[in-house]
């Protein structure tokens, strides 16, 4: 989404200016009163609302489908991937902890985070305190019979390791597990307060597995969720959940009304 950022002396001036880039079609995201050079002034930020329109369709994810109508009569599987640090064992708990996440579902986990020092100890106890059961998995046979021991769940969270773009083979060694284990959806974990550049590297270290989905972390550390809804355009994929801190299960929100609201508009409204 093109977003453009205009100012002038008057709110009539601002408004011609930003008309004269998109025509009739413009939709005023954010207005707010600017100083420079010492005269007040009116600055605001402007898109096509054809462009809002289809940003808002981009972060809609589609509905989790029903327990009863499950893939081959097995649980739903979701699998958290990310660069290291992004938070993913964390939001897993987060997940299997809130009730708003999946109602009345019940949920397992399995992890293949088998390399980082403490990280079975880690997810073990969130398990542990979220009540869910855990399978750890160290090659493709182990998480075939995860997924068997855990058949009676609804959802499968998969927590993986963390990926640097410096990494060598060792990511390698759990790829194919995770393809094997054929998850219903991918998400991308992603801090909020990530570089461009480097989200796009983050994105680009997965793209072989095929993201399905955004999850961006760590919002309480963006000052007002500034820059928030330009990542999300970037990365380009539907988003369900965020999380905006360090509280199990408090800090996991729904995605689309957060990143919407950071440009001043409302989920499920239609740009005029």
């Amino acid at each position: 989404m093109r977003l453009e950022t205009f100012r002038a002396r008057d709110l009539g001036s601002v408004a011609r200016s930003a008309e004269a880039i998109f025509g009739d079609d413009v939709i005023v995201l954010q207005t707010r009163s600017v100083r420079e050079n010492g005269e007040t002034g009116v600055e605001v930020v402007a898109a096509a609302a054809a462009d809002v329109d289809a940003f808002r369709e981009q972060l809609t994810p589609t509905h989790l489908p029903l327990p009863a109508t499950r893939r081959g009569n097995r649980p739903y599987v979701i699998a958290l991937v990310g660069p290291t640090g992004a938070g993913k064992t964390t939001t897993i708990a987060k997940l299997a902890s809130n009730l708003h996440a999946f109602g009345s579902w019940t949920v397992g986990m399995i992890t293949l985070d088998t390399f980082r020092v403490a990280g079975l100890e880690q997810i073990a106890t969130y398990a542990e305190i979220a009540g869910c059961p855990l399978e750890v998995a160290y090659d493709a046979d182990d998480a075939a019979r995860a997924i068997a021991h855990l058949n009676a769940v609804d959802v499968l969270l998969v927590d993986t390791p963390g990926r640097s773009p410096k990494s060598g083979a060792r990511d390698e060694e759990w790829w194919p597990i995770l393809r094997a284990m054929r998850p219903d959806e991918i998400h991308l974990v992603v801090p909020a307060g990530v570089r461009p550049d480097v989200a796009s590297t983050a994105y680009n270290t997965h793209v072989a597995m095929k993201p399905t989905h955004l999850l961006l972390t760590k919002l309480d550390d963006v000052p007002g969720d500034t820059g928030v809804a330009d990542l999300a355009a970037l990365l380009s994929l539907p988003t369900r959940w965020l999380t905006d801190g360090l509280d199990v299960p408090a800090d996991l929100k729904p995605a689309p009304q957060r990143i919407l609201a950071s440009l001043g508009l409302v989920a499920g409204q239609v740009a005029t």
